[in-house]
């Protein structure tokens, strides 16, 4: 053979190799597991996420969220970097420190580290955990806030147990049936994080969007204090007399929020004052964040938040009835019963006991197993030994689908467990 034909052949054999070698990965690709492929492969076709947002185009614009709280003034990244190279300087300095670290006797004072937390970072967070709980959602629409002034919020148990109002943590009813113990700094600039000149005032606000009975888009005000002189909440206007939170058996839990106001200065809202007669007035207490500060904008700004969760106890039983003075409410949840195909003469791969189990009425089938139960109890020795070793005793002439029922009361497993 010539050098020509071999060199020819030789290419014929490597284009049906490549040719079969495609051929190949075609099908590899075309098939997963021993299954095929219907459409595209997985990160060519679009996912379900990509498909709804296709249907459902929204304008940027209209979705876009506003900001309507105070905007915060920080230092230049040139003066927090000094400022902290001073304060490394001066804690290794320190010999006191030293000491101390080198005799295992540094203590780290934990309210101080609290303060520097809530100084910094600490508000930034509570605006990301309202988020996850949907506050802002609920109460203001599209609009959000950072809280810039702390707010401390603490239920008087008794002499001397406070439960504080965290960020989301659960409080009984019963915890919060007296008005709570607020706090804040008053003479504090939500702008500047320093003191302001001048008298200041503000407006707290505490509401429950989950409670109102009628209108599921309103909310019921608990609490309402206007005209706070300098953040001395004793000697603000009291429109609303704090309301304890009530929600009913089988709804779960609750949001109360309390909502702080920065004035521009002292403002007439006597509109919204309730009277004392209708203290237990559910439908005079409906109330709308969104529609008191779209009145208001001009002359209020959200400066503080704070909010817990609460959901239903005991003590709410005399709560309904002798104070609100109406029906206490109770919620069950109706679950559908379970689909059953219709029942066949002959079901294929399926337990027979088992299958006619589910055709039964379940009190039958709980009373067959406790009378089982009972006739194997002696009533002063108690239930029977079990077998020491259950799989190494015989059965004989037994259908299968009873074998198998009865291995699984010698070995103690399946439904048996229940009983």
């Amino acid at each position: 053979m010539s050098f020509s034909n071999l060199l020819m052949k030789n290419s014929i054999n490597g284009s049906l190799r490549s040719t079969q070698s495609a051929a190949l990965l075609l099908l590899n690709v075309s098939t997963r597991q021993g299954h095929t492929l219907r459409g595209k492969p997985p990160g060519v076709a679009r996912t379900l996420e990509q498909r709804l947002q296709d249907d459902n185009v929204t304008d940027p614009e209209i979705v876009a969220r506003i900001n309507i709280g105070f905007p915060q003034l920080k230092p230049s990244r040139s003066a927090q970097l000094k400022a902290r190279l001073e304060h490394l300087k001066a804690q290794r300095a320190s010999k006191e420190l030293e000491q101390l670290a080198r005799g295992n006797k540094l203590l780290i004072d934990l309210d101080k580290v609290q303060e520097s937390y809530v100084q910094k970072t600490g508000q930034h967070d509570l605006r990301l955990l309202a988020d996850h709980y949907g506050i802002f959602e609920h109460l203001f629409g599209s609009a959000y806030f950072v809280p810039r002034v702390p707010l401390t919020i603490r239920y008087e148990l008794n002499a001397d147990t406070l439960s504080p109002v965290y960020n989301g943590n659960v409080i009984k009813p019963s915890e919060a049936s007296k008005a709570p113990l607020v706090s804040f700094d008053g003479q504090l600039d939500p702008i500047t994080g320093k003191a302001a000149q001048g008298d200041s005032y503000w407006t707290l606000l505490a509401t429950n969007p989950d409670a109102h009975y009628t209108n599921p888009a309103a909310e019921c005000l608990h609490w309402f204090i206007a005209n706070i002189p300098n953040g001395k909440i004793v000697e603000g206007e009291v429109l609303a007399d704090y309301l304890p939170p009530f929600p009913p058996r089988g709804l779960g839990y609750q949001r109360m929020v309390f909502v702080l106001y920065k004035q521009e200065s002292r403002l007439d809202l006597s509109s919204h004052k309730l009277d004392a007669k209708d203290y237990n007035n559910l439908e005079k207490r409906t109330f709308s964040t969104l529609d008191f500060y779209r009145q208001h904008q001009d002359e209020l700004t959200p400066a503080g938040l704070a909010f817990y969760q609460t959901n239903w106890d005991e003590s709410l039983t005399n709560f309904y009835h002798n104070v609100l003075q109406i029906k206490e409410p109770i919620y069950e949840y109706d679950f559908p019963k379970p689909y059953l195909a219709d029942q066949k003469f002959f079901p294929l791969k399926q337990a027979f006991n088992l299958y006619m189990d589910k055709h039964r009425d379940i009190k039958e089938v709980n009373k067959e197993y406790l009378q089982r139960k009972l006739a194997k109890t002696h009533p002063f020795e108690g239930p029977e030994k079990p077998l020491r070793f259950p799989n190494a005793h015989p059965l004989r002439d037994v259908p299968s689908w009873l074998k198998t029922e009865i291995r699984k009361r010698r070995l103690g497993t399946g439904r048996v467990q229940d009983y």
